[in-house]
């Protein structure tokens, strides 16, 4: 006879990985912890699933009273399980991610979130439980969604050039690309509507702006594409080929 009670021994908790972008540099959002364990380190904004609680309003739920976020996409990512990887019991998390536009959010710390900040993401590391390899799913999920569908460029201003645009692509990719190979693929596939304008107040020569057809854009959406994107290279002094600004 099975002893059912043998299985619900398990907790279980969410945890948000919310990408913004800001003045071309990728961000991560990040809270300070105030209860043991891991107090007074940084941590993904997480806690946990209440007992009668779906996952994908746990998930809003904790987003929210941990950093006063709302209204923000969640998609689900990846399930971790490892059984030590809490120390006070056998804890499963639920990781979600999300891209969202910084300057359109004000944090406001809450609960067990003594602060909360946005870290560059390339100079995070340490962070609390297994959050740096949750973190690490959540980015390569990025980097695969912005290669096969129009991610993030609502976080752009409403007018853009096409330097700005690649910019957003590099700070996703981690990458430099192809200037001329990076227009060539925007320009092809329709999805930007020529202003016939220039930008105003710069002290280099103004570049043309653009903005997006958002009805292409919800068919790609819906549609999804191939967005493969070439790297600047060069070859180093040993005849192999490197990544350049």
């Amino acid at each position: 006879m099975t002893d059912f009670n043998e299985y619900f021994k398990s907790a279980f908790t969410v945890d948000n990985v919310i990408f913004g972008f800001d003045e071309g540099d990728l961000k991560v959002l990040l809270m300070k912890r105030g209860e043991e364990p891991y107090k007074d380190k940084f941590a993904l904004p997480g806690y946990f699933v209440n007992p009668n609680e779906d996952l994908d309003a746990a998930a809003k739920r904790v987003l929210e009273q941990l950093t006063g976020l709302r209204n923000v996409f969640l998609e689900q990512v990846k399930t971790f399980g490892t059984v030590d990887r809490h120390p006070a019991g056998r804890v499963i998390t639920i990781a979600y991610f999300s891209l969202i536009k910084i300057s359109h959010f004000t944090l406001q710390p809450a609960s067990i979130a003594e602060s909360v900040q946005w870290r560059s993401i390339s100079e995070v590391r340490g962070l609390s439980f297994d959050h740096d390899e949750i973190l690490s799913a959540c980015f390569d999920r990025l980097k695969w969604l912005v290669r096969t569908r129009p991610v993030g460029f609502e976080l752009l201003p409403r007018k853009f050039t096409l330097t700005e645009l690649q910019h957003l692509y590099e700070a996703i990719l981690e990458t430099k690309l192809d200037k001329r190979n990076f227009r060539k693929k925007i320009l092809s596939m329709d999805l930007l509507i020529d202003l016939d304008e220039t930008q105003e107040g710069v002290a280099h020569r103004p570049a043309r702006l653009y903005q997006f057809d958002r009805n292409k854009y919800e068919q790609f959406l819906s549609e999804g594409f191939s967005f493969e994107l070439k790297e600047n290279k060069k070859k180093n002094k040993k005849g192999k080929e490197e990544s350049v600004a």
